[in-house]
């Protein structure tokens, strides 16, 4: 299957400088509204990581995502926000982002293309057997992720995925990869929206449903 990234596709609106605030949030409303519908033909995939991330921690393990930029900023606040919702451990849910803390405020420079760093992130964290580790990104092709995701499935640990492109490398590494296909967004390129907005909700998701 040939890989396309569909996410990077050109916008379907054009001149959007020519358009006033109106049509502008008028747009982008409308194209919002098929992001909860490109999830729902996700939830098959959505359920099958749940599955697998409940074993393990009943086994004692816990979840780790990893991500770059945007997609990693989204793992760090969803992880963060399990304690004071859910009362679990502080350590239970884990948000690592490449560049480490610095990078959730501001962009570090080709940290997002270090294929061996993600792998050294988690054994700082001690990683082991019994946690699954889901890589996001909204392309699918994020060298930080992917080598993570791979440096686990060598190591017998359990790995997902959450990306916006359908046949995405990083799906092929994951062991329980979830796709939604949000198409291009409504500023080229700008992975940020919907995409974002989708990979939020799938974290909704995933850490509402393992912790309850």
């Amino acid at each position: 299957m040939t890989f396309t990234k569909t996410t990077e596709q050109s916008s379907k609106y054009e001149h959007l400088e020519k358009m006033s605030v109106q049509e502008l949030l008028f747009n982008i409303n409308q194209e919002d509204k098929t992001v909860p519908l490109a999830v729902e033909k996700s939830l098959p995939q959505i359920e099958t990581l749940v599955a697998e991330i409940v074993a393990k921690m009943k086994l004692g393990g816990r979840l780790f995502y990893i991500g770059a930029g945007t997609s990693g900023r989204l793992g760090v606040v969803d992880a963060s926000e399990c304690p004071p919702t859910f009362g679990v451990p502080f350590d239970l849910v884990n948000g690592i982002i490449a560049g480490g803390d610095k990078a959730i405020r501001r962009a570090v420079e080709n940290a997002e293309d270090n294929a061996t760093q993600a792998w050294l992130d988690l054994k700082e964290n001690n990683i082991n057997q019994n946690d699954v580790v889901v890589g996001i990104a909204a392309s699918g092709t994020t060298p930080y992720v992917i080598g993570g995701l791979q440096a686990c499935n060598e190591n017998n640990i359990s790995t997902g995925s959450i990306s916006c492109n359908a046949g995405s490398p990083l799906s092929q590494t994951a062991k329980f990869p979830i796709e939604v296909i949000v198409g291009p967004e409504f500023v080229t390129g700008s992975s940020r929206m919907k995409a974002g907005t989708a990979q939020k909700l799938v974290l909704n998701m995933i850490s509402t449903a393992s912790m309850i």
